[in-house]
């Protein structure tokens, strides 16, 4: 252990030039131009650091990589993602900076400084500083669409998921270094009511709101919610009508959902489809699903947490857990059945956000971790 963190010390230069040149990269989800960009840095880093490179290319969304570094027979999987939620020239607006030992920047928490250090992770691994059992065989994957739904990554993820014997989630731990072993699954939907247009001074009765309906319905959705059970169902998008003489003949909402459970993914999306239209003149269209499976704690994620959990002791840490209402694509992986750790990322904060930042002391000890939890897990 000591000299995986001996090692992970020693190249925090390194580690610290490699975040900066992801970061100076920026890569928003909706520019492919740009995410290639840094995607054709970040295969150029993975290669020179051992490992084979695959390139899945994709038409609308950046080209997801994929990157393997050989050896036993356990397969672990590192999964993240390198698009961000920040356009391009927002590093002008918020450049990387320094200050009070952390670092700030566009999409350094979310999550590049992640991926540079699990390149110097691997290069401890391979370098042979952990005795015991034969290195795994590594697969990072690393996509570009995890911001907007991982519509065009989701079955990469799962097909490698399925030959791995684990999986860890570099998106960033909780504030205070706790990895994450409960997420909620997440859910769209889109409300559409179909009502009658007509002159709302002349003829009122002859029309059927759409806005009218829609407002009952929303009253309905609250019904859903119920927060101390971790569901939240929040109307986030309204729209609907044209003029303000007029008897609105659409109307539209976008809702979002989070369950804790499948159990309760199910039942919502079921009772969610069951709306029906308080006025019968009116008719409702009701589209979306839960789409983003929860990270449920199951044995197998226990398991898993506990291993990482000795680990961090070993090194000094203790490494706590908890949930998110967000999801990740660790929501997939653990949906399967594989084992799943989540929030292996380092410690920070400001996903999103303008104080977006990384604690550059958690980076060494955060490599030396993943190098050796590595090199600790076994086969299923």
């Amino acid at each position: 252990m000591g000299l995986l963190l001996d090692y992970c010390l020693a190249h925090q230069d390194a580690l610290r030039k490699s975040i900066d040149r992801l970061v100076q990269l920026e890569s928003p989800s909706t520019d492919k131009a740009a995410v290639d960009r840094c995607g054709a840095v970040l295969a150029a880093m993975l290669t020179e650091a051992g490992a084979t490179v695959t390139r899945f290319p994709q038409t609308q969304r950046g080209d997801h990589l994929r990157a393997e570094f050989p050896g036993g027979s356990r397969r672990i999987l590192l999964l993240g993602h390198f698009d961000t939620v920040w356009d391009v020239g927002q590093i002008q607006r918020m450049p990387l900076r320094e200050e009070d030992g952390r670092l700030y920047g566009p999409g350094v928490y979310d999550m590049k400084a992640s991926i540079a250090l699990s390149i110097l992770a691997m290069r401890a691994v391979r370098g042979g500083l952990h005795a015991g059992s034969e290195v795994p065989t590594v697969v990072m994957l690393w996509t570009t669409d995890e911001e907007v739904g991982s519509e065009t990554s989701r079955g990469y993820i799962e097909a490698e998921a399925r030959t791995s014997d684990a999986v860890l989630v570099l998106e960033p731990s909780l504030p205070g270094g706790a990895a994450k072993t409960r997420r909620k699954g997440c859910g769209e939907f889109q409300l559409t009511v179909h009502g009658l247009s007509a002159h709302a001074g002349i003829d009122p009765r002859k029309g059927v709101s759409a806005i009218h309906e829609l407002a009952h319905q929303i009253v309905a959705l609250e019904e859903l919610r119920d927060l101390e059970r971790g569901i939240s169902v929040n109307v986030g998008v309204v729209s609907g009508g044209t003029r303000g003489n007029v008897v609105a003949e659409h109307a539209r909402a976008v809702v979002d959902v989070r369950v804790p459970t499948m159990k309760e993914a199910n039942r919502i999306e079921a009772r969610m489809r069951q709306l029906r239209p308080v006025n019968p003149a009116a008719s409702i269209e009701v589209t979306g699903s839960v789409a983003r499976p929860p990270l449920e704690r199951t044995d197998g994620v226990a398991r898993l947490y506990v291993q990482a959990k000795e680990v961090a002791a070993e090194l000094g840490v203790d490494l706590g857990e908890g949930s998110t209402g967000g999801g990740s694509d660790g929501n997939f992986t653990a949906a399967l059945g594989v084992p799943t750790l989540d929030g292996l990322g380092p410690d920070g904060d400001g996903a999103h956000a303008l104080h977006e930042h990384v604690i550059l002391d958690d980076l060494p000890w955060r490599a030396a971790f993943l190098a050796a939890l590595m090199q600790r897990i076994k086969a299923r």
